[in-house]
Parts: C-alpha cells; structure tokens; sequence
C-alpha cells in the first residue's frame, strides 16, 4: 500500500477509484514533470476501443491482454463482445489486486478470466492452464501490450517478450502494442530515471526503438503512430472524468507534443 503500482496509478488517471496515498503521490509528482501524461494516458485508454473493435471486426475471436491493469468501463471482453459475442479474453497482470477485482467482475462468466502472472515469463502465460482452457493457437488471437511497453526495459529483453507468444501464435494473428515515447532522447531519459526510482521498471523510447522490436511482423494501416491519429473516431465511449484534481493537467500534450503514446496493430504473415 506505500509502495505505487502502475495498475493502480494507471487507474487513477482514468477516474478510477482503487489506489492509495502512495500512487496519488507518484502521479503528482510526474505530472509536474511531465503534464502531457494525463492526457496521453487516457488517449491510450480510448485506443483500446478502436483496436479492439477493429480486430473483432477482423474476424479475431480470442484476446489475450498482457498487463491489462485494474478494470474500467470498456474492458476489452466488453468492447470484443459488442461486436463478436463469442470472444474469449484472458486477462493477464502480476498486481494481485487486479486478480481479486477481475474475479469479481468476471464471476460466472466462463469465456473471460484473469490470471496473475510476470509478463517477462511468457512461457508460463502460455502454458497456465486458464489460457490453454480459453485460446487454441491454431486460431488466430489477438495479443495486446496495451501501454505496458515502457514497463520492458532493454534488460529485460522486450522483443523476446513479444516474440514468444507471436511465434507461437498462428499466421493471421495480431499484436497490439503502445507505449510512452519521447522525441527528445534527454527528455526521456530524465522520465526513465524519475519513474524507476519510484520503484516502477520503465524505458521512454523513442518511436524508432519501438519500431525495431517488431521484426517480422506487419503493421496495420496507418502503421505505428501516435496513438491519437490511429483510426480515430467521430464517437466512442467516454472515459470516466478526470479526477478533480488533476483537471489542470487537461490538455497539456497539446502544449508538448514531444511525448506521446506510441503503437498500433500488427499483423503476423
């Protein structure tokens, strides 16, 4: 409870309700050094909808969410079921109070779960027997890194993490992936040090080192961007409001626009 979480932080700046004292502080405190965060974070959020719109629309049946962080309105199980009501979700994230929230949400529910696992180990992912139970590789899946890709430092060897479910994943599956970059290389380094010394592993990229972990695979149109011109849309759910004290943040990234939420969708050939 003193120590922040990026679940539970993340949660905050969508309006959410579960976090304590020590992740309030940690966002007050990037926030003054990085104002654009609030707005990025939630962009991230509303891109979460278009993708997983598209990729029922697609045809994708079974959604695997890497990091999926404390539950919101718009869950990727809700927004796959508007357009596909057979999908199958399995939520994955190593905060154990995602677990006990999603339990809760998802009671009674057999074609979602949730897990608790490090999404570093992708092989025990693969082989928990709730994801074996849900997703059949031999259909395409769709595998989200949805705004946890800052949370894959170098030492951690991202592309091995996203490699290894895609490699197990059949021809015609997809990867959703977004993260915080920064245009100015010092600028993002002062981001990294500020937020790993909170105790939160994170890397600010830059869009040329997110484009160079995905070897082999084929983006979407429009490709891999800033999260706010991928397929926007006249109308989609809103978020919950902003919480009140962080209203002064409301549309800083339009005053910097050298950091910003990165990603797309990409496709396995």
């Amino acid at each position: 409870m003193d120590v922040p979480t990026s679940a539970r932080a993340y949660g905050w700046l969508l309006g959410g309700k579960d976090n304590y004292e020590a992740d309030r502080q940690f966002i007050r405190g990037q926030l003054k050094s990085f104002p654009a965060g609030l707005d990025i974070t939630r962009q991230n959020r509303l891109f979460l909808y278009r993708a997983v719109r598209y990729l029922a629309e697609t045809g994708i049946r079974q959604f695997i969410d890497m990091g999926c962080g404390l539950p919101t309105d718009n869950n990727v199980h809700q927004v796959a079921e508007q357009f596909a009501p057979d999908a199958r979700v399995v939520y994955v994230d190593i905060d154990p109070i995602v677990l006990v929230h999603g339990r809760a949400l998802l009671a009674n529910k057999p074609s979602t779960t949730v897990i608790t696992a490090d999404i570093r180990d992708q092989d025990s992912i693969l082989d928990h027997q709730d994801v074996k139970r849900l997703i059949d590789f031999d259909e395409p899946v769709a595998v989200l890194f949805l705004s946890v890709g800052h949370h894959l430092p170098d030492s951690d060897d991202p592309h091995r993490v996203l490699h290894t479910v895609m490699d197990r994943a059949t021809p015609g599956s997809f990867l959703t992936f977004s993260q915080v970059v920064c245009d100015d290389p010092a600028k993002g380094a002062l981001m990294t040090e500020q937020v790993t010394s909170a105790g939160i592993p994170w890397q600010t990229r830059t869009p040329a080192e997110v484009d160079a972990l995905f070897t082999g695979l084929e983006p979407v149109e429009p490709g891999l961007c800033n999260l706010v011109g991928w397929r926007p849309m006249d109308l989609q759910p809103p978020l919950a409001p902003v919480p009140a004290e962080l209203t002064q943040y409301e549309g800083a990234s339009q005053r910097d626009r050298s950091i910003y939420e990165y990603g797309g969708i990409l496709r396995k050939p």
